[in-house]
């Protein structure tokens, strides 16, 4: 009779804590909630989450702040997220580094598929190769040429270890079968910078972040890495055109702390829905060379499937390269 007894009053405090959550959960949220961006300021992936932040806020009725946590290569942002309280209030927008990362950092201190709660993808954003003005190469095909000859005597900018752009870097001396000086940034803007300073000679980044620079001729553009042409750059070549075995795209997703309530989750994906089906988010990412996901997409599923196929793809990419972080 005690084992009943107590078997039926454990049963009741689940029962009267699963109710209290689903109470928090109608809610949700009271408070700001934090999106933790795990890159500098002024980046692509910092202006994808500031957009879609500000609609997001509306929508909830509550304050979405972006707080930028970078360093080695996303990994501090990603897991200051992983430990944080999984009550709908931390959360993390982060890109493709969330598939590379397992295999690039010998020891990770999180598990993408395992600590996070996934609540949706967000766009999927073509890259660029792009150069200081007076870069000797006019044309892809002159650039490849260039690279070739030259190898280590052209400086490569890339974000850091993880970075998109380093991860285009990587693919592009393997097409290229030549290897370049690369020189790591704090993110992609204070690379930038110093692209269009004429410090170093190239990058291959997020067109988010290159768009502007080359609509404003601050920098050579050699070619976009989708299977077609930009409506917003309509003059600047895929890399197939030119010849180049280089397509990569930079996806990005959400995500809440593993063990987040369904029903915040839920939530969350409602509203991130409402965010890129919003037309200023939608003019403004066609303004940047990108687009937003469909409301297929833009769920725990979708993301969870992307994040692990791509988990796969770029674990052979980086042996195969031999590139890790410590």
């Amino acid at each position: 009779m005690k084992k009943t007894a107590s078997a039926f009053a454990a049963s009741m405090l689940a029962l009267g804590l699963s109710f209290a959550g689903s109470a928090l959960a109608q809610d949700y949220p009271t408070k700001p909630i934090t999106v933790v961006v795990p890159f500098s300021a002024g980046g692509p992936t910092d202006t994808v989450a500031r957009l879609v932040a500000e609609v997001m806020s509306q929508d909830l009725g509550q304050q979405v702040v972006v707080q930028n946590v970078g360093g080695a290569g996303g990994t501090l942002g990603a897991g200051q997220v992983a430990t944080a309280p999984n009550d709908g209030y931390t959360l993390l927008l982060h890109h493709i580094g969330m598939s590379t990362a397992p295999t690039l950092y010998r020891s990770l201190p999180y598990d993408p598929t395992t600590d996070f709660a996934p609540i949706g993808l967000i766009t999927a954003v073509p890259m660029t190769l792009v150069a200081r003005k007076d870069f000797e190469p006019n044309t892809l095909a002159e650039m490849m040429d260039y690279i070739k000859a030259n190898g280590e005597n052209v400086t490569y900018a890339h974000a850091g270890i993880g970075s998109a752009s380093q991860l285009c870097g990587m693919l592009l001396m393997d097409a290229l079968d030549a290897q370049m000086t690369t020189v790591p940034y704090q993110g992609s803007g204070p690379a930038m910078t110093d692209i269009i300073g004429g410090q170093v000679d190239m990058i291959c980044d997020q067109t988010t972040n290159t768009t502007s620079q080359i609509q404003a001729s601050e920098v050579k553009a050699y070619g976009v890495t989708s299977l077609n042409r930009l409506g917003n750059l309509p003059d600047l070549p895929t890399t197939k055109e030119g010849g180049l075995d280089l397509e990569i795209g930079v996806w990005h997703g959400l995500y809440a702390p593993a063990g987040t309530d369904p029903a915040i989750v839920e939530r969350l994906e409602a509203s991130l829905k409402v965010a890129l089906a919003n037309e200023t988010v939608v003019s403004r990412f066609a303004e940047l060379g990108t687009y937003p996901v469909t409301a297929d997409e833009a769920t725990p599923e979708a993301l969870t499937q992307t994040l692990a196929s791509q988990i796969e793809l770029w674990r052979a990419v980086i042996e195969a390269a031999g590139v890790y972080a410590d």
